[in-house]
């Protein structure tokens, strides 16, 4: 198995934990507060882990283009995380999860466009099955 294979199955198993645990600390307060507080940990545990394993030498070669790409996608977290929030806050988690992850089909349809990645019919395939279980799920 190639080494980002076990770095996604990781992440997505950190995914699956970090939606019962968010739902969990969601109970009693707004989605809003409790996406900040949780924030703040995100923040401090990442900076903490990327000054332990981070070469001092890379972090000087960084750019502003890398910094203003980064940015970008910080606004897109923040936004996917308030809206994420906020559906937990009042849908059951393995729904909101499922939904969650039609990012991949937006992900694959924007790296197609703006990244030239390829479309294959694997990736293709596997965008209708993700889009095959949000239909069953969202049926009620």
């Amino acid at each position: 198995m190639e080494r980002w294979v076990g770095y996604a199955m990781a992440s997505m198993c950190f995914a699956g934990l970090t939606a019962v645990l968010a739902k969990a600390g969601l109970q009693g307060i707004s989605s809003d507060l409790a996406l900040g507080i949780r924030t703040i940990f995100v923040a401090v545990f990442v900076l903490l882990f990327c000054a332990w394993v981070v070469d001092p030498a890379e972090r000087a070669a960084v750019t502003w283009t890398h910094v203003g790409w980064l940015a970008l996608s910080a606004l897109a977290t923040a936004g996917s995380w308030v809206f994420y929030y906020k559906a937990l806050q009042l849908g059951d988690v393995a729904t909101v999860a499922l939904i969650d992850k039609g990012s991949v089909i937006v992900a694959m349809i924007l790296a197609w466009l703006f990244l030239a990645e390829p479309i294959t019919l694997r990736s293709a395939s596997g965008a209708l099955l993700i889009v095959a279980g949000l239909v069953v799920l969202m049926k009620r």
